[in-house]
């Protein structure tokens, strides 16, 4: 298993590090908009995207053929992209989190409450965008899974748009913001756990 993530940590060195720069610059927008929250949620897309390409290069360069010779299980194969794409967006969340609370803490407009529900919502993005998307690659293959990638897209500006409307009014359904959160944020990791369950049952079928 170790070695599953060292092979997935020095191919994301090689090839993804245009993700590390685009991440950086969206940001950056982040701290210079006023209150549009795309530029905080796309990068949370980003690292969702990570495990995906690096199946991309794992199809392309015969890796999953060559892999099934090696005394790995196909769960230990699929979790290797499950973790490595937690360990990614834990990293991007902890990265966009100091740089919106030094934004808040400029702009005089820190409020712990309203930092958490921003947390939240990045941390429910982060847990779906890669859900949603990793059963259908396991199951169909990168070329054919990649129709959720667009469906993502569409979750994320509907996100940005949710969120700017929240903290453009500010708390005033407090009550129910601290209620419904909490769940979304349990219910986010709840389908992160299932879909990772789903894609070694669905690459346990699939022939190799």
């Amino acid at each position: 298993m170790k070695g599953l993530l060292l092979k997935d940590w020095y191919m994301m060195k090689k090839y993804c590090r245009y993700y590390l720069f685009v991440s950086i610059g969206f940001i950056i927008l982040s701290m210079m908009s006023s209150g549009n929250m795309f530029f905080v949620f796309y990068p949370c897309l980003l690292a969702g995207m990570i495990p995906v390409n690096l199946l991309g290069y794992d199809e392309r360069s015969r890796w999953t053929e060559y892999v099934g010779t090696l005394p790995y299980t196909k769960t230990q194969i699929v979790s290797a992209k499950y973790l490595i794409g937690l360990f990614t967006q834990i990293a991007l969340l902890t990265v966009i989190c100091i740089a919106q609370g030094v934004k808040m803490g400029i702009e005089g407009t820190f409020v712990l409450k309203e930092f958490l529900l921003l947390m939240m919502l990045l941390l429910i993005l982060a847990s779906v965008a890669s859900s949603l998307t990793l059963p259908f690659v396991f199951k169909y293959g990168v070329e054919k899974g990649r129709g959720a990638y667009y469906v993502m897209i569409g979750v994320v500006c509907a996100g940005s748009i949710i969120a700017t409307t929240i903290f453009k009014e500010g708390l005033q359904n407090e009550i129910q913001l601290n209620a419904v959160l909490p769940i979304a944020c349990l219910v986010g990791i709840g389908i992160y756990v299932l879909s990772w369950y789903l894609s070694v049952v669905f690459y346990k079928k699939k022939e190799m």
